[in-house]
């Protein structure tokens, strides 16, 4: 995972295929707790529980600065004491490296 944290996001518009299944698995063995979606657009998703409300908010905040500043920004679901998040890239319709990258830096939160 540490590799993951010390790097930063890429640009990424389109024009270049998602990860494949070998990659997909090789950048999921480096983030904990996180499963891997391939119905539909593959994606990476991981449920955090919390004491209450204000606690799930506190978190989202965090994981808004992160996603701010790799300008790679996260789907997130929130409950009254849990936030689910998805990660996957838009612009190509499935998973890049800067999902990986994302996530471990939010599960360093």
């Amino acid at each position: 995972m540490s590799n993951l944290i010390n790097q930063k996001c890429v640009p990424c518009e389109g024009g270049i295929p998602p990860l494949n299944k070998d990659r997909e698995k090789e950048y999921l063995n480096q983030v904990k707790g996180w499963t891997l979606e391939r119905e539909g657009i593959h994606r990476i998703r991981k449920e955090f529980s919390f004491e209450n409300f204000l606690k799930s908010i506190e978190f989202v905040n965090k994981v808004a600065e992160i996603a701010e500043s790799e300008g790679h920004h996260p789907d997130i679901y929130v409950y009254y004491d849990k936030v689910v998040l998805e990660l996957h890239t838009h612009a190509i319709k499935g998973l890049h490296k800067n999902d990986f990258i994302v996530a471990a830096k939010i599960d360093k939160i």
